[in-house]
């Protein structure tokens, strides 16, 4: 991943972030993330994000869990985030003609929530600290994945699940671009998804990807004998 002429610097960053919780969808730096927006208030969200330079929005997951406040403090927030999320700019939109925007994110940078701001036209803000992902900016550096690792796993994978992938697409593939769209694209629980956001890096994120990929596969993997 090279830096384009519209990707953000650390300093262009927000200061305030408003968030998208949703529950199974992972956005990761480098990546790209199509998404349909027609709640109201993520409509509201979307229109206000187009106004600002940056034009970010952070993509968080629910945890689960219930809200620590009130139950009335609760139903107008929402539920509990995890605590690390990753900033999306706004690269692309449409509006239909029933009241939706289609929206594309572009990964910038993973961030943690430092304080949760009050609602604005029922959406959540929050004051993001991106100090600990600046590296999230940079050019991609060569990393060293198991690709063999991984190419198998993903074949246990894929059949245990019905897949049919485009071999030859995923073949041309970049090392770290691979683990970016598997780990976004496949369908793994949230706090599975949340383990990919949080590695150190893009090594790490690509070995937490391939334990991922064995567990999923493995009444395939038995099924067929010890695999080598």
């Amino acid at each position: 991943m090279t830096r384009g002429p519209f990707d953000p610097t650390f300093k262009d960053l927000p200061d305030i972030l408003p968030i998208f919780p949703l529950a199974g969808v992972l956005l990761l730096p480098g990546g790209t993330l199509p998404l349909n927006i027609f709640e109201p208030r993520y409509l509201s969200m979307t229109t206000d994000a187009l106004k600002t330079a940056d034009r970010m929005i952070g993509m968080v997951q629910p945890t689960g869990a219930e809200n620590s406040a009130s139950p009335a403090a609760s139903r107008r927030r929402g539920p509990e985030v995890y605590p690390t999320g990753c900033a999306g700019r706004l690269i692309s939109f449409t509006e239909t003609d029933d009241g939706r925007y289609l929206i594309s994110l572009a990964g910038a940078a993973r961030f943690r929530i430092r304080e949760e701001l009050p609602l604005l036209h029922s959406y959540r803000r929050v004051r993001p600290d991106f100090s600990d992902y600046e590296d999230d900016l940079e050019p991609a550096l060569p990393s060293s994945i198991d690709r063999a690792g991984l190419t198998g796993a993903l074949k246990y994978y894929f059949k245990a699940h019905g897949i049919e992938p485009n071999w030859s697409t995923i073949e041309k593939m970049e090392d770290r671009d691979l683990v970016t769209f598997l780990a976004m694209g496949c369908p793994f629980a949230a706090s599975e998804k949340q383990a990919l956001l949080e590695a150190d890096g893009p090594e790490e994120c690509g070995q937490v990807l391939l334990t991922l990929l064995q567990m999923a596969a493995a009444p395939d993997i038995d099924g067929e004998g010890t695999r080598h």
